[in-house]
């Protein structure tokens, strides 16, 4: 069969598909190595596929830099300008001595080296996006953290969404200057952004996400497919802890908490306003702290609260009543799938956009971090817990992510795509 290489960067959230889907495509025969940061190669190894370190090397647990990428105002700015676009380079000289051994490449929208590569050694290449916003139509307006009014302009037609982009690319272009620099050293003429229609194929354009998240566009790649979700959950578990298993046995369904893998290292205040919020309700919680926050894992809670580290979220969601979560695309996809309303505390990046998309569902209520309180919080989960139209639209929500074939159908594409460069002709 064939060497693929799948090159990614970022949280859980970016990389968990990327294993995935090459789980998937190992399973039809072909070498996998997924290229990304040094801390994801013994979570890529345990699982039988290879691993190639590519940087920036961070830590997604280092907990100064999610502070700032994590920044509502300029997260995406410093993931792009300060950390991944200064090392466009070293990541094109690491995955250089793996171009006369690998038949494909698929990229992560923040793995900037590899068009170039692709394009300067004729290497077959598919691209890929893990959430809505990273397409950024013009009829399907994306909601960006400095911008929640543009929710309410969709109804003026598409110069909106023309004018937004236009502006973002504007600003974003200084962002990105060494990529550009990257491809006139290498002999390449210039391309669009790599953070708009540079970052696509012009073979193969894989959303990484469910349709009901976000349905093509005019405006989108044209050999774009939407797959569904790459669910990759053995990464966090195939059990879940006698623990929980007690707590959940012990009484009703519980709220659940979750912060995900990045903001959980800066919470604010939503632990301190989620228990007083649960108290004045009445109700059960479970709160995935995570291992950083140890002052709350020791402190003593009442027996309707339980206090761990983490869990699997695709064991334990589908036995709640309500999710906590601050809308990443992957732990917002496990509530959906587990057909569990949500209360969305969206922090930056792609979070305020998809917590709108799960609203527009009928699936979630937002509240987003800044005016995450005590009360509000309390009104909201009431509403959740007690409004049969939340779990009505759960239900229906669930029912066709399940249905969808995430892996399969991207693998589906890949070889049907790239059926010669893959060895299955002849």
């Amino acid at each position: 069969m064939a060497r693929i290489l799948i090159a990614c960067w970022g949280s859980h959230g970016d990389v968990d598909p990327s294993i995935g889907l090459g789980l998937g495509l190992h399973a039809r025969g072909h070498d996998v190595t997924i290229a990304t940061m040094p801390y994801f190669g013994p979570i890529v190894t345990a699982v039988g596929l290879d691993f190639h370190p590519i940087p920036p090397d961070i830590s997604p647990t280092d907990t100064a830099i999610v502070s700032r990428l994590m920044s509502r105002w300029r997260g995406a700015e410093y993931i792009v300008k300060d950390l991944v676009a200064p090392q466009v380079a070293a990541m094109h000289a690491a995955l250089l001595p793996r171009v006369h051994d690998t038949d494909l490449f698929i990229s992560h929208p923040l793995a900037f080296a590899v068009p170039i590569l692709a394009q300067r050694y004729g290497i077959p290449w598919a691209s890929t996006v893990l959430s809505p916003i990273s397409l950024f139509s013009a009829t399907d307006l994306p909601i960006f953290p400095p911008a929640p009014w543009v929710r309410h302009v969709e109804r003026l037609g598409t110069w909106p969404g023309r004018f937004l982009a236009r502006s973002a690319r504007m600003i974003s272009k200084q962002w990105t200057r060494p990529v550009a620099a990257l491809r006139r050293r290498e002999g390449l003429p210039p391309a669009p952004s790599p953070l708009f229609e540079g970052q696509h194929s012009p073979h193969l354009v894989l959303a990484l996400f469910s349709k009901v998240l976000g349905a093509p566009q005019p405006d989108w790649p044209a050999n774009i497919m939407v797959t569904g979700q790459m669910f990759h959950d053995a990464a966090h578990g195939t059990a879940l802890s006698p623990e929980i298993e007690r707590f959940l046995d012990a009484g009703p369904a519980p709220i659940l908490f979750t912060l995900g893998s990045s903001a959980v290292l800066t919470p604010g205040r939503f632990w301190e306003e989620s228990l007083v919020a649960v108290r004045a309700l009445g109700q059960r919680a479970i709160c995935l702290v995570g291992p950083e926050n140890p002052g709350m894992l020791r402190a003593s809670y009442p027996p309707e609260v339980l206090v761990v580290e983490r869990a699997p979220h695709s064991l334990l969601m589908p036995r709640c009543a309500v999710v906590v979560q601050q809308c990443g695309v992957g732990t917002l996809m496990q509530a959906l799938r587990a057909g569990v309303p949500t209360l969305a505390v969206p922090f930056a990046n792609d979070q305020p956009d998809n917590a709108y998309r799960a609203a527009k569902l009928g699936v979630a209520r937002i509240v987003a971090a800044p005016r995450y309180r005590r009360r509000r919080v309390a009104v909201e989960l009431d509403r959740l817990l007690t409004d049969p139209a939340h779990r009505a639209a759960s239900a229906r929500v669930a029912a066709e992510v399940r249905a969808e074939r995430g892996v399969a159908g991207a693998c589906d594409a890949i070889e049907r795509t790239f059926a010669e460069a893959l060895g299955l002709r002849g």
